[in-house]
């Protein structure tokens, strides 16, 4: 397997990267099972992991741990994420506040949580895994930095990251001499392509790493979702509805566009699941589309994507099926800015 360089830390890795939001409650909960799958995907030549810790509240980072254990650690370049609450399930409201987000407080805190769990004594990519806007992005850089200097982390970067904040972080590192995002992780597929107007732009002038995360379009892009079939279900669908609602026209059009690929797919003579991943891998921005299989059929079905080319003819199917720069679901996009969030935020005050 060729490999890439990841951003300019000097770090190389494989253009595929294994995540691993799957393994756990969320998805495998057999943890002998989701390490085979790890161990296989080592075997295939790939020596890049991305988990966080808010999967399955830790355990995603136990499994990982485990199978590393045994001198694979070294072989690894190992990522994780901090920002979500770790005392309250996923989606659920409450738990201590100060538990959660991207403060100084949390991050030196949770840092030794995921290292402990991770079963090692360094994280190789740490990351922000979504904005806060209520901390400073100087508060958080300063923490990271500090942690970078005690040999805790190697790099550091962020997560779902609109551009503009993705440029504010550059700017605030260069005028406080802090470490920058050195990666950015944005959803990005052939379904959800709002990234190609500024964010891939703005990563590849700063020289980031860019990893997209959900690239088969949380299976959307499997050849599941065919016109006329019924929607299957899955945990991913009940974690997520608004995903995968067919009553809804975003999901409609969705339908639409994926059943279109998986056509042009049978025409090109590939997988609709390597149509996908090639799509990705092919942008410049990109470094390496992150995967999260499920099961080992899952995984076997993208090994090898990274060997495929799509050609100009293919690529303007595409382009036809889904204009550059354009998400089909807001939903997808993985993050809702405050000022579409909160609506006095765009309402001008009156008496």
């Amino acid at each position: 397997m060729d490999y890439r360089s990841l951003g300019r830390t000097g770090m190389q890795v494989s253009p595929l990267c294994l995540g691993a939001m799957m393994f756990g409650a969320w998805g495998e909960p057999d943890h002998e099972t989701s390490i085979g799958i790890i161990h296989r995907a080592l075997d295939a030549g790939i020596n890049f992991i991305d988990t966080a810790d808010v999967y399955s509240q830790g355990e995603s980072e136990i499994i990982v741990g485990k199978a590393l254990a045994g001198g694979r650690r070294e072989d690894v370049i190992l990522a994780t994420k901090f920002h979500a609450p770790m005392d309250v399930p996923m989606g659920q409201s409450g738990g201590d506040p100060n538990r959660r987000g991207n403060s100084r407080r949390w991050i030196v805190q949770e840092v030794e949580n995921s290292l402990r769990r991770l079963g090692t004594d360094w994280i190789d990519l740490y990351q922000v895994h979504r904005p806060e806007q209520n901390t400073d992005v100087e508060e958080t850089l300063s923490a990271l930095t500090d942690l970078l200097r005690q040999g805790k982390i190697r790099a550091l970067g962020s997560s779902t990251f609109p551009a503009h904040l993705v440029v504010e972080a550059q700017w605030t590192a260069e005028k406080r001499a802090l470490g920058r995002f050195a990666t950015e992780q944005p959803p990005y597929s052939l379904l959800a392509r709002g990234v190609e107007a500024d964010l891939l732009p703005v990563a590849e002038q700063y020289g980031m790493g860019v990893l997209p995360w959900s690239p088969l379009a949380g299976g959307w892009l499997t050849g599941k979702y065919r016109k006329g079939q019924g929607a299957p279900t899955s945990q991913r669908s009940e974690r997520v509805p608004a995903r995968y609602d067919l009553s809804h026209p975003d999901n409609q059009r969705k339908l639409d566009a994926a059943d279109a690929l998986a056509v042009l797919a049978e025409e090109t003579g590939i997988s609709l699941v390597h149509l996908a991943l090639a799509f990705v891998l092919q942008h410049p921005a990109v470094t390496a589309p992150i995967i999260g299989p499920r099961t080992m059929e899952h995984l076997e079905s993208q090994l090898g994507a990274q060997d495929v080319t799509l050609s100009t003819a293919v690529l303007d199917r595409i382009d036809e099926i889904v204009p550059p720069g354009v998400t089909l679901s807001r939903v997808d996009e993985g993050y809702v800015p405050p000022a579409l969030d909160n609506p006095f935020l765009r309402r001008r005050r009156t008496t």
